[in-house]
């Protein structure tokens, strides 16, 4: 499938979790070791939030349909970019083509959503979903993924107002209109979600064998187990990460997100609950 992280916290250069940890997303896209497939080179994206950042200012987004680990611009970009909040997604297709509008993360107004997961025979269930879709929204659609489907059957139902009540909804959306048509455990998700200043996160399948994501343990107990690592100095106490599978250098840095649960994270704050499709 895919790997991605969501990052909030402290201003960072993006490259100091896309390239320099040990397992680096980079280092994902050719080595995944928790995914479906070991390598993600069916295109790549970020999507940040600026420093200066005014209220419903649209994010910022760079993607690119080859592969993550070979784009210098991505690279560049990467070093120069300082934010509070990112996105970063590499991918490995279900079947879509590898285009542009394909990439993650998707963007509309202030929002980011990328997703790491399927919909099982999604060619089959394609017309009754996306008719689900607001007619204002509709035209907005670019690509042809499921992914970008479930981001707007999730802002039809409210993303803007309830997130989570509006995900729950939409996968619970996608199930019913899988057994209207005879098909078995469509769903397979892992979502991140935000506006700038809160992130949701999600991990749902319809099997209960969800794919892989972690967040991470608490920077200032990091520091007290790890004072030799001097990036930790860097980051603010509230800063937190989402991933799909950790990053390597300290075993004890990430926690396993809940199979069924989603997470809220604002400004060092999280809360972990139980996810139920409506």
């Amino acid at each position: 499938m895919c790997r991605w992280l969501a990052y909030s916290g402290s201003p960072i250069p993006m490259d100091a979790l896309l390239y320099k940890p040990k397992h680096s997303l980079i280092d994902q896209s050719q080595h995944a070791e928790m995914g479906a497939e070991t390598t993600n080179g069916d295109g790549f994206g970020i999507g940040w939030y600026p420093i200066d950042r005014v209220a419903k200012q649209t994010p910022g987004a760079f993607r690119g349909i080859g592969p993550a680990w070979s784009n210098a611009n991505l690279r560049d970009l990467s070093e120069h970019i300082r934010s509070p909040l990112f996105f970063a997604h590499v991918r490995a297709s279900s079947g879509t083509a590898v285009q542009e509008s394909n990439c993650h993360p998707f963007r509309h107004g202030d929002w980011l959503w990328m997703h790491n997961g399927s919909i099982r025979d999604f060619a089959r269930l394609k017309r009754d979903l996306l008719l689900a879709v607001d007619p204002e929204l509709y035209p907005e659609i670019q690509g042809t993924t499921d992914s970008e489907a479930m981001f707007f059957l999730a802002l039809t139902y409210g993303l803007r107002d309830d997130p989570v009540t509006a995900v729950e909804r939409m996968a619970g959306f996608v199930e019913a209109t899988a057994a209207a048509h005879g098909v078995q455990d469509p769903l397979q998700m892992t979502v991140a979600t935000t506006e700038g200043e809160t992130t949701w996160a999600f991990r749902y399948s319809s099997t209960g064998q969800s794919r892989t994501l972690f967040y991470s343990t608490g920077v200032d107990d990091l520091r007290q187990l790890h004072p030799e690592v001097d990036a930790l100095r860097m980051l603010s106490d509230d800063a937190r990460l989402v991933v799909s599978e950790p990053l390597g250098a300290m075993p004890d840095a990430f926690n396993e997100v809940p199979e069924s649960s989603y997470s809220v994270i604002h400004r060092g704050q999280d809360q972990m609950s139980a996810f139920n499709p409506r």
